[in-house]
């Protein structure tokens, strides 16, 4: 029976560590759903603090708002005033790393966490997010695990990335493909250099 080559009640995570105790996870979101998430709009010191307080590097002038979500903070870094829109969910099970000056749009999703489907236990895997300098993710976007979105690279709303996005490119669709360039080369790197790239 091909139902027999699964075995979920065999599933496990081995070789992966949440990088914190149970109880350190459970007040995390304990907090996460109370003092972060009913926080006022403007209050966005406060949350950046409730999150550097559970270890995420978070830079200068970063917008995170109340609705977003953040599986392990300590496994997040996001650089100076980048923002992060409504109902992003970084499912933190591996790093993700955002850069300066980014922008996450609303109800996207930062995957680092699948399993193995040749595995019949259905193994946990992880790999990290990069979203580098000036990239922009629109909204409902859904990136996989192991992406690297480049520099001032654009993916389109409700574009779901399986490969890397490299920078000044704009991708779409499911799968995201290339469509254009952000900017033209001269263009480009005038605002490069403008940013200190």
């Amino acid at each position: 029976m091909i139902s027999n080559r699964i075995r979920l009640d065999q599933y496990h995570q081995e070789g992966y560590s949440r990088g914190r105790s149970g109880w350190y996870v459970l007040l995390w979101w304990l907090v996460q759903g109370s003092l972060f998430r009913f926080s006022l709009h403007p209050m966005y010191k406060w949350r950046n603090f409730l999150l550097r307080l559970f270890g995420a590097h978070i830079g200068k002038g970063v917008q995170i708002r109340a609705s977003a979500k953040f599986t392990y903070p300590w496994k997040v870094s996001i650089g100076d005033y980048s923002w992060i829109g409504d109902q992003v969910e970084f499912y933190s099970l591996d790093r993700i790393e955002i850069g300066e000056h980014c922008v996450i749009s609303q109800r996207s999703y930062l995957c680092t966490g699948t399993h193995d489907i040749h595995d019949p236990k259905f193994g946990l895997m992880t790999k990290p997010v990069i979203v580098k300098d000036g990239a922009w993710v629109a909204s409902d976007v859904f990136i996989n695990p192991g992406i690297t979105i480049g520099v001032m690279a654009v993916v389109a709303a409700r574009s779901t990335v399986t490969r890397d996005v490299p920078a000044n490119e704009i991708h779409a669709g499911t799968p995201a493909q290339f469509k254009k360039y952000r900017f033209d080369e001269s263009r480009e790197k005038r605002q490069l250099k403008g940013i200190g790239l």
